[in-house]
C-alpha cells in the first residue's frame, strides 16, 4: 500500500456504530468503538509492517480528519507523522526548511491526497520569503529615514505574539480517540462542529449585569412550550456559572416542575407550589426563605404551578409582578412558562415584564401560522420589540419533520421574528415523560443550545 495514494476509510454513523472499510466494529474489549477501530488499523498495520494511513469521517457531525496508524496501534496526525528534523536555516534548501506555521491545518476531503504527495504551497512561499530575509540581513546596512507617523505606528509586542495559545483538545468522536491513544501527544484539534458548540457555550454563559425574563408562550397546548421550557433551562444551568429560576404561571395546573423532575421526584401532594409564595411572599426577604419554596432539577431552580384549578386560574398580573420582582433580587436569568394563548389575567403582568419571548409552534405549516397570528396580535398590541426579537421554536413532537415543507414555514415567518429554530423529533421531548438532556439525541441538545444561546444574547 502506498501511504499517499490509498487509506482506510474509517466512519462513524449516526447511531453510533462505527465501521473500518464497510466492516462494523465491536468495542467490545475497548473503551469505546473509535479506540476499537484504531485498534483493528493497527492489526492491520502489523500485518503488512507498515502504518497505514486513515481517514475518519463523523457522520454525526460532518467531521474529516487524516491520521496514520503505526504497527503498535499508536495514531498520528497525518502531517506530523511525516515530518523530519529540520536542517540548519542557513544551508537547508527551500524544501527541507521547517514548517513556519505555528497552527497545522489538516486536509479538506479534495485536497488530502495532493496534500500527502507534497508540502503546501504556502509553506514553500514563507519558505521563500525566509530566504529573502536572510539575504536582506547580510547585505549592507542602508540608513533608513523613518517618518514620524511610521514611528508613532509601532506598536508594543504582546504576549500572544511569543506564545502560542495551546490548541483546544477534541472532546468526541475519531480525533478524541486519537488524542486518547496517543496520550496527548497527538491532537487534531477540535472539529468544527465542537467549535461551533464551544461558541454556543460560550454565548451561554456571558456574564449579565442584571435580572433578565424569557416568558415561553403558545397559542395551542401540546407542542413543545413546557419541554422548550425544561430542556432550555437546563442547558442554562448546566453552562452559566448561576443557576436560572424557571417559573411554572400556566393557570391550567402546568405540569413544569414534574417535566423537570419525573413522577417520583415530584408529588403534587404536598408540595409547595405558586400558591404558597404568593401567600407567604411578605415574609420572604432572603434567598434562604426563598429556596424553601423551590424544586431543584439540578442546578435548576423551579416554582411549580398550583394543581388545584380553582387556584391556578387565579393568578394575577400584580401577582405574578411580585413574584417576578421577588426572584429577580436573586437570580440573573428567569424563564415563565406561560399558559396556552396570550388573554389569561397573568399575561399583562408578563409581557411588559419579559426582556425577550420564546414562541412555541408545531412542526407543520398550521404551527407556524399560529405562532405568526401570536407575532401579530403581539406587534398591534404594544409589543412590536418583543414580536421583532421573539425566537420561535417549532418542535417536531409527532415525527411530521420529513413531510413538512420547511420553506413554506421559513416564508410563513419570514420578518416576523428574530430567529426560528426546529428542536428534531425526539422520544425523550414526545413522550411527556421526565426530560433529561443525558437521554436526549445530541440534534435536540444543539437546539436547545442555540435557544439558549438566542436568548441569553438577546439580553444585552
Amino acid at each position: 500500500m502506498s501511504g499517499a495514494d490509498e487509506f482506510i476509510l474509517v466512519e462513524v454513523f449516526l447511531d453510533g456504530q462505527v465501521a473500518v472499510s464497510g466492516r462494523s466494529i465491536s468495542p467490545e474489549g475497548q473503551q469505546d468503538a473509535y479506540t476499537a477501530a484504531i485498534a483493528y488499523i493497527g492489526n492491520q498495520a502489523a500485518q503488512r509492517g507498515t502504518r497505514l494511513l486513515a481517514k475518519g469521517i463523523d457522520h454525526t457531525n460532518g467531521d474529516v480528519s487524516w491520521f496514520y496508524v503505526d504497527e503498535r496501534g499508536e495514531a498520528y496526525s497525518a502531517f506530523n507523522a511525516a515530518a523530519t528534523e529540520p536542517t540548519a536555516v542557513n544551508n537547508a534548501p527551500i524544501d527541507q526548511l521547517p514548517n513556519f506555521d505555528p497552527y497545522p491545518v489538516h486536509p479538506d476531503d479534495d485536497v488530502a491526497e495532493t496534500v500527502l504527495r507534497d508540502r503546501p504551497i504556502q509553506q514553500r512561499a514563507e519558505a521563500s520569503m525566509a530566504q529573502a530575509f536572510r539575504a536582506s540581513a547580510t547585505a549592507e546596512a542602508v540608513p533608513t529615514q523613518v517618518t514620524t507617523d511610521i514611528a508613532d505606528a509601532v506598536q508594543p509586542l504582546t504576549r500572544r505574539q511569543f506564545v502560542k495559545p495551546p490548541k483546544e483538545r477534541p472532546a468526541t468522536g475519531i480525533r478524541r480517540a486519537v488524542y486518547t491513544l496517543s496520550g496527548g501527544a497527538v491532537n487534531l484539534g477540535m472539529s468544527v462542529r465542537e467549535r461551533e458548540e464551544a461558541e454556543l457555550e460560550r454565548r451561554i454563559a456571558r456574564q449579565l449585569p442584571g435580572s433578565y425574563t424569557t416568558a415561553v408562550l403558545s397559542l395551542k397546548g401540546g407542542i413543545g412550550k413546557t419541554s422548550t421550557t425544561v430542556g432550555v433551562g437546563m442547558i442554562l444551568a448546566e453552562y452559566r456559572g448561576d443557576p436560572p429560576c424557571a417559573i411554572d404561571a400556566n393557570p391550567d395546573s402546568g405540569d413544569l416542575a414534574e417535566r423537570a423532575l419525573g413522577e417520583l421526584l415530584y408529588q403534587p401532594e404536598g408540595s409547595r407550589t405558586i400558591s404558597d409564595v404568593i401567600r407567604d411572599i411578605d415574609s420572604i426577604t432572603t434567598l434562604t426563605e426563598l429556596s424553601r419554596y423551590m424544586h431543584r432539577a439540578n442546578r435548576l431552580h423551579l416554582i411549580a404551578g398550583e394543581q388545584d384549578p380553582a387556584l391556578s386560574d387565579s393568578l394575577t398580573a400584580e401577582e405574578y409582578l411580585r413574584i417576578r420582582n421577588l426572584i429577580s433580587q436573586y437570580y440573573s436569568v428567569i424563564l415563565t412558562d406561560c399558559g396556552t394563548g396570550v388573554s389569561h389575567a397573568a399575561m399583562s403582568g408578563i409581557l411588559p415584564t419579559a426582556t425577550n419571548l420564546i414562541i412555541a409552534a408545531g412542526y407543520a405549516v398550521s404551527g407556524a401560522k399560529r405562532a405568526r397570528s401570536t407575532l401579530e396580535w403581539l406587534s398591534s398590541h404594544g409589543y412590536e420589540t418583543l414580536a421583532r426579537n421573539a425566537v420561535v421554536v417549532i418542535t417536531d413532537k409527532d415525527e411530521v419533520s420529513s413531510r413538512v415543507d420547511k420553506h413554506a414555514i421559513d416564508a410563513e415567518l419570514a420578518g416576523h421574528c428574530k430567529q426560528l429554530i426546529a428542536v428534531p423529533h425526539d422520544r425523550g421531548v414526545a413522550d411527556g415523560d421526565q426530560i433529561s438532556l443525558d437521554a436526549l439525541r445530541p440534534a435536540t441538545r444543539r437546539a436547545y443550545k442555540e435557544i439558549a444561546a438566542a436568548i441569553v444574547g438577546g439580553y444585552v
